[in-house]
């Protein structure tokens, strides 16, 4: 049983929507950073920050595969009952009509909603196997050009926005010296370019 200051931390981690999903997403499988991104419509600085948060209140966990990349699961999952209890003494006031009027205005409300729901899905799933595709796509030609995979790891990361080599090491999971290295062949092919601190991807006509 948690006591009430540990209740209430977690109910600052629930308090955040995006939390919320992440949680949801990771109850049907382990995710890597760039797939929470993708599928929440995150950028991975965001998801990143949550999942350290979580981490630290020993939400989640994380192991790595055979590249190396942090694969992050639920390690507690979190079930909250809440219960609303009126006072004894309140008034109830009966408003069959008018409750019945938003009832129904509830109902057709709800129907759009999921209707809209119904077509942000069937898009939502044509976008993944169109992003998919392309990442497949990306690894085949990126194995002819680059010839080793944490270049084409430190691509696709930084397909999704500006990173900073410390970013690409926590989001990759790759070493800072395996990073280092990556990015400076990245430079020389003209594939990535050095932008302060940041690392962003050259347009098409490079050079």
């Amino acid at each position: 049983m948690l006591d009430q200051v540990e209740v209430a931390r977690i109910l600052d981690i629930l308090g955040n929507r995006n939390r919320r999903r992440i949680i949801e997403l990771l109850r049907q499988k382990p995710c890597f950073v760039t797939e929470i991104s993708d599928r929440l419509v995150l950028s991975p600085k965001a998801v990143i920050e949550h999942l350290q948060m979580m981490e630290r209140e020993e939400i989640l966990s994380f192991r790595l595969d055979e590249r190396r990349r942090k694969y992050y699961f639920l390690a507690h999952d979190i079930n909250v009952m809440v219960t609303l209890e009126k006072h004894a003494n309140e008034d109830v006031v009966d408003n069959g009509s008018d409750n019945l009027i938003r009832f129904r205005h509830s109902l057709q409300t709800l129907q759009k909603l999921l209707d809209a729901r119904d077509d942000m899905v069937r898009n939502l799933k044509n976008l993944d196997n169109d992003i998919e595709n392309r990442i497949k796509e990306i690894i085949g030609r990126g194995r002819e050009i680059l010839a080793d995979d944490a270049s084409i790891d430190i691509s696709i990361a930084l397909a999704h926005c500006p990173l900073s080599a410390d970013e690409i090491h926590e989001l990759t999971g790759l070493s800072r010296e395996l990073v280092s290295e990556s990015l400076r062949r990245l430079e020389e092919r003209q594939v990535v370019k050095n932008e302060g601190k940041m690392y962003t991807l050259c347009g098409t006509h490079a050079g």
